[in-house]
């Protein structure tokens, strides 16, 4: 699914004309379908501490080319930086400008992680290090920078790992493959958090979710079904939830995946007791939920009516909270460890013109998946949210074409991105590698340059 603009630039008379005139020049993305390797070599890791070298390990164990020194390098594929040992601000520069001279022999697609500690917290009385806390901030200033500067549709993102757990937790592993895979190809500029030392590695890395069921709400089009076409091709059984209106598109993609469908509107009084009823009746428990029924209403609020708010809020966050009540408080119909993963939005972050309904729903969906995380922990569950930027769908299609075209670009992959790279990035919170993540809001949007 590529635009108009983007494939006349990239022939050759197209391409040359926006060198001249300064235009923009996206550059293909591989996605999994294109580099199924899980990892672009040469890999560089950069760092002397102990978590270097146990990273290097970790890497040449699962079979990739590790390097020490990228000036022996005439093509680097991916770049590590661990930094979880650094103490002050000074500590940066002997590492950092070793990727510098590096950086004109990254490869297409190449991928750049940094591995670092949170910048908060402090010692047993509350106290902070100055100095510490500078260092760490330092890292994620520089990261979100680079990230602007990568081309060739190379990419730049960060793994923050909290102090006591080491970086051999699983949540480490699992954020590092998925970094440096193919999978991550619209994610940039962004950090996720491991926070605990819990989850479990994934015996079967090219079917992660393999006995695992996962319910999908808003399934039957767009990035519903290329959501549940993820899931499905990493292993999981499906159930899939739509409106009655999507009957037949519903009921094509269940037979296509083997998937259980349900026809049900998630805003209907009762909804989450029927969909408990439903896998009761089926003898399904669910390890996962991907809660991604969403609607739009647009309208400056000055416009706004209650015919255009309150469906808004009722689908997107409200259905949310009585769904995973619901499926809580059964308490027969979650299997161990379940998993929650949210659509939220970068609009419920930076906010946007003429959706106040939509935005003020997306950021309750932030919000919401950091409550609920506290209330899984103890089940051994993890609630996350996935915040989509410009996605190529039927939905932005519709969207005016200057004000379309100009949200394809102000990005650091200066294009749209693909259902597929929201779906890749929500079964990477589903599997049990990401136990160690919680309540985390993670951006698939080229770093689209609005919020934080």
């Amino acid at each position: 699914m590529t635009d108009a603009y983007t494939r006349f630039v990239r022939s050759a008379p197209g391409g040359l004309l926006a060198k001249q005139l300064g235009l923009p020049r996206p550059s293909r993305l591989l996605r999994r379908k294109d580099r199924p390797a899980p990892v672009l070599g040469p890999v560089v890791v950069l760092g002397d501490s102990a978590g270097a070298d146990a990273i290097a390990h970790r890497l040449l164990e699962d079979g990739a080319d590790v390097r020490r020194r990228p000036d022996e390098l005439r093509s680097i594929g991916s770049v590590l930086l661990v930094l979880d040992e650094i103490a002050t601000p000074a500590d940066l520069g002997p590492v950092v400008l070793t990727l510098a001279s590096a950086m004109r022999s990254l490869a297409p697609g190449a991928r750049v992680v940094t591995i670092s500690r949170p910048a908060g917290g402090g010692d047993a009385s509350g106290a902070k290090d100055a100095a510490l806390a500078a260092a760490r901030g330092g890292v994620e200033g520089f990261l979100r920078s680079l990230a602007h500067e990568m081309r060739g549709g190379a990419t730049a993102n960060g793994i923050l790992v909290a102090d006591g757990v080491g970086l051999d937790a699983p949540g480490v592993v699992g954020a590092l493959r998925f970094f440096l895979s193919a999978r991550s190809a619209f994610v940039s500029g962004q950090f996720v958090t491991v926070s605990t030392s819990a989850g479990s590695a994934t015996e079967n890395p090219s079917l992660p979710l393999v006995g695992r069921t996962a319910l999908v709400t808003g399934a039957a089009r767009g990035i519903g079904a290329a959501i549940a076409r993820t899931l499905a091709a990493d292993g999981a059984r499906l159930v899939l939830l739509d409106v009655p209106g999507a009957g037949t598109e519903l009921s094509r993609l269940a037979n296509e995946l083997r998937a259980v469908p349900i026809q049900l509107d998630v805003t209907a009084d009762g909804a989450g007791e029927r969909l408990v009823s439903f896998l009761r009746e089926r003898d399904l428990t669910l390890d996962v939920a991907v809660l991604n029924a969403g609607i739009t209403r647009d309208k400056l609020l000055a416009n706004m009516t209650a015919d255009r708010w309150d469906p808004v809020l009722a689908v997107n966050i409200t259905s949310q909270l009585t769904l995973t009540d619901a499926l809580l408080e059964a308490g027969d119909v979650l299997g161990e460890h379940p998993r929650v993963v949210s659509l939220a939005s970068t609009s419920g972050i930076a906010g946007n013109r003429g959706q106040t309904n939509y935005a003020a729903s997306k950021a309750g969906v932030i919000a919401f998946v950091d409550a609920l995380a506290a209330r899984l922990a103890p089940l051994g569950g993890t609630a996350n949210a996935v915040a989509p930027g410009f996605i190529e769908t039927e939905m932005t299609a519709k969207i005016p074409p200057l004000t379309r075209e100009i949200a394809r670009r102000v990005n650091s992959l200066q294009q749209g991105g693909l259902p597929v790279d929201v779906a890749e990035t929500i079964a990477f919170l589903a599997s049990d590698e990401a136990g160690g993540i919680q309540g985390e809001t993670l951006r698939v949007c080229g770093q689209n340059m609005v919020g934080k």
